[in-house]
């Protein structure tokens, strides 16, 4: 990528004209207190230095030390270069790069080598933006990078002479003063939970800056009151988002108690009411469910954050955080039981109402899409339409529609509409299993038709039987019904009944078409059937995840059919093959780990 001239105008190009009133105003405010900040007396040393608690992949730092440097879905070749000389690809590119995250994956590699990149590209982001400019001074990205450099400090400044140093101090205590005037900017959730962090962090840590770490903390706390409801869930409904919070979480508390400060009660109290909430929502093999926007989470956050929290408290019975979760032997299953979030807790949420996950032992085997926001606006909005789940969608329409595009910071976002209120849910035993009963109306006002499903996963784990209906329930949805078959000349509604499966499962359609057989690397044969009535097919899918170039091919199980009456039904089933052991010693390498 070209240098120079260039790198201004993406810069300018970060922060786009078309943004709200109060986005900009917002925006010329942080640049105010980030350049008023530049002039404040410098912090001299650390008063303590918390443990590095963020843990990075060896495998990307070593890629980075090539000059192979991937963010956000991008792939730069740029041996030996300034990561802030190069024009970035997009905006979510810069925040990726300015948010420090790849220290975490050079302190993992720690040799000379990742120190010197280390070393050069932070002295180089103080010599570009440290007085106050460029696009790396919001709250939250403050924040995230306040985190890094104080956890990585003594990696470092080792070797370094004490120009260097003291430079190093004075951004610190410069970038602390911003966040102790603009935190409260930083938009509600994840991004709030970074700034409040990071301000507590350079608060009992930074001599001249301790009068920040009371106030943080109080702060920290009443926006757990806000953020983290009775149940321990987020507005968002994402589970990756409420990992992340968690993290931050536990990382604040372990924090003030090594600084002999006490955290907020109810700081402690989110971290006692998320915990068994997380474990309601992850699958067999310890990953998250992937819904609203959210994927399955760093490898070993989850279990590292629940062992530091020291919380053993099992998931109450009910949903959890609006998901239900079905467990048998060793499969696991994850259905969205729920409303999807609103307002602007819905800007990357996903029209998955009664959409589901099934994870056998360590295989996800089906799956969601996931979220597509790595590569780009086209992919993002694909991934949160219903066709992008494992659920039913009628006659194209998503259960939930994307409103207007609003300007949110440097992108830009759409809320759900139209969306699902009604969502009845009941969880039983059945006669052989775990009995899942759900329906919405996101297709009552289109199409006059309630979405019901019935799950039924067997006790141990080896079946999975299930059934889907539309039903025109009251007068005036079989009147609307009625109209919208009148306009497809009485041909009846389509539906299509997706099931997307996971990458490394292989299929393949047997019984003369009629069944699908999928093979997962573990041994494991599972075999997919249906009832009559509908037409089994086997297409392509993408599975979307972070830190790949672009999406991964795989497939999707579809049934298809119309809808001709008032009550249509769809029965199906999922089961393990006959001679597929109860146990299978899962010795097969995933991809991850060959790649490290």
């Amino acid at each position: 990528m070209s240098k120079g001239a260039p790198k201004r105008r993406q810069e300018a190009e970060y922060m786009s004209d078309r943004e709200s009133w109060q986005a900009a105003r917002t925006r010329l405010m942080n640049r105010i207190h980030a350049l008023l900040s530049a002039r404040a007396r410098a912090a001299t040393g650390f008063l303590s230095s918390p443990e590095p608690r963020t843990t990075g992949v060896v495998a990307r730092g070593r890629q980075l030390i090539a000059g192979n440097l991937m963010f956000a879905g991008h792939l730069v070749e740029a041996p030996g270069a300034m990561v802030w000389d190069l024009d970035p690809p997009d905006a979510a590119y810069m925040e990726d790069i300015q948010g420090f995250g790849w220290l975490d994956d050079l302190a993992a590699v720690g040799d000379v080598k990742a120190r010197k990149v280390a070393q050069d590209w932070l002295w180089g982001w103080i010599a570009r933006y440290g007085r106050g400019r460029g696009p790396g001074w919001s709250p939250e990205l403050t924040g995230r990078r306040l985190i890094r450099w104080i956890h990585h400090a003594l990696f470092i400044l080792r070797a370094q002479d004490p120009e260097h140093a003291a430079l190093f101090y004075r951004s610190l205590a410069q970038q602390a003063i911003f966040l102790g005037k603009r935190w409260h900017v930083s938009p509600p959730g994840l991004p709030r939970f970074e700034a409040l962090t990071g301000l507590i962090y350079a608060g009992i840590s930074l001599e001249g800056m301790e009068r920040y770490a009371g106030p943080a903390a109080r702060a920290l706390g009443a926006e757990c009151s806000r953020q983290v409801d009775a149940m321990g869930g987020l507005p968002t409904r994402n589970p990756e988002e409420l990992l992340e919070v968690f993290t931050l979480l536990t990382w604040a508390q372990s924090a003030l108690e090594e600084a002999d400060l006490k955290p907020d009660p109810e700081h402690i109290a989110a971290i006692t009411r998320i915990a068994p909430t997380l474990r309601a929502l992850r699958h067999a093999d310890g990953g998250l469910a992937r819904f609203h926007g959210g994927g399955r989470g760093q490898e070993g956050r989850l279990d590292h954050a629940l062992a530091v929290s020291g919380v053993k408290k099992r998931p109450a019975d009910g949903l959890t955080m609006g998901y239900a979760r079905l467990s048998g032997g060793r499969t696991s299953l994850v259905v969205d039981a729920a409303a999807p979030p609103s307002g602007k807790a819905s800007y990357n949420a996903h029209a998955s109402t009664l959409a589901f996950e099934l994870t056998s032992g360590r295989r996800p085997l089906i799956v969601n899409c996931g979220s597509g926001a790595v590569f780009g606006r086209d992919w993002r909005r694909a991934g949160r339409a219903t066709l992008s789940h494992t659920a039913l969608c009628v006659d194209g329409y998503s259960s939930a529609r994307l409103g207007k595009p609003e300007r949110i910071g440097s992108s830009l976002r759409e809320r759900l509409e139209d969306a699902p209120r009604n969502v009845p849910v009941q969880i039983s035993n059945g006669v052989d299993g775990l009995r899942f009963e759900g329906g919405h109306d996101g297709y009552v006002a289109t199409h006059g038709l309630t979405h019901a499903r019935i799950l039924e996963l067997g006790f141990d784990g080896r079946s999975l039987e299930g059934e889907d209906l539309l039903m025109a329930l009251e007068d005036g949805d079989k009147r609307t019904f009625d109209r919208r078959m009148d306009s497809l000349k009485l041909a009846g509604v389509p539906f299509q009944l997706r099931f997307h499966l996971h990458p490394d499962v292989d299929s393949a359609q047997d019984m003369g078409g009629q069944a699908v057989s999928m093979a997962l690397r573990s041994g494991e044969m599972w075999v997919f059937r249906h009832e009559g009535g509908v037409e089994l097919t086997l297409e392509p899918s993408v599975y979307l995840e972070k830190g790949r170039l672009r999406p991964r091919s795989c497939n999707q199980i579809v049934l298809s059919g119309r809808a001709m009456e008032y009550a249509t039904r769809i029965r199906w089933s999922l089961a393990k093959a006959r001679d597929t052991a109860i146990a299978i010693r899962d010795l097969a390498m995933d991809e991850a780990e060959t790649d490290s």
